[in-house]
């Protein structure tokens, strides 16, 4: 296998490029901005993020998040959280909180996250995967005419049944609120919920974690 040497100006590119992808995301429409239109939309679009992000997070109301949402993390769609409407110059005051799906084509009216099973997402009680079923809501089984709207029998490792979870989606004062870590304020696109690294495990790991002396960030 060849091996890639690189020197420091091109592991500099490296990283500054990753940075502009954190940042950006998918608003470039796959075609990178240019340094002056890159500059305009960090002036534009960060106080706005850093003043109005939003948390996003799956759990039981009044128990713990169960999984925190991230940028790459799926939605029912199928299309990840990044993919979803994230950046508001103003925060809708309605609540639930909903944020579309920005894909063309998509009919997904708000990020709605799905528990997975390893790689594959959990089956209705129709033994179709969400993939089967409508992503508008209601979420109608696209195979069979038996199913009234996906429902798993799926029970978390927090002991609840899926049934008994929501997708969560609050501001940072929302949050603190509940007595849920709000991270340090970064630039980056849909962080969602992910303030540090015990937020990659899953709530109960989280916990399990946090009382064994580690550091929960």
């Amino acid at each position: 296998m060849e091996r890639i040497y690189l020197d420091r100006s091109s592991l500099k590119a490296v990283d500054d490029y990753w940075e502009y992808r954190r940042i950006v995301g998918d608003d470039d429409g796959e075609k990178l901005l240019t340094p002056e239109q890159y500059e305009e939309y960090q002036r534009k679009i960060l106080p706005q993020r850093l003043k109005n992000r939003l948390y996003v997070s799956y759990g039981v109301p009044e128990g713990i998040d169960c999984k925190q949402i991230g940028p790459e993390t799926q939605c029912f769609c199928a299309h990840r959280y990044k993919q979803h409407k994230t950046d508001w110059e103003v925060v809708p005051s309605e609540r639930p909180t909903v944020l579309p799906c920005r894909v063309k084509g998509c009919c997904c009216p708000a990020y709605e996250y799905v528990p997975r099973l390893g790689p594959n997402p959990v089956r209705c009680r129709c033994k179709h995967l969400p993939a089967d079923h409508s992503e508008a809501a209601g979420h109608l089984c696209k195979m069979c005419s038996s199913c009234s709207g996906f429902q798993s029998p799926y029970t978390c490792g927090c002991g609840q049944p899926s049934s008994a979870h929501r997708t969560l989606v609050e501001t940072k004062i929302e949050r603190e609120v509940r007595g849920q870590p709000v991270g340090r304020d970064v630039p980056y696109a849909a962080m969602g919920g992910l303030t540090g690294f015990s937020s990659l495990l899953d709530g109960y790991l989280a916990l399990e974690v946090c009382g064994s002396g580690f550091t929960c960030l």
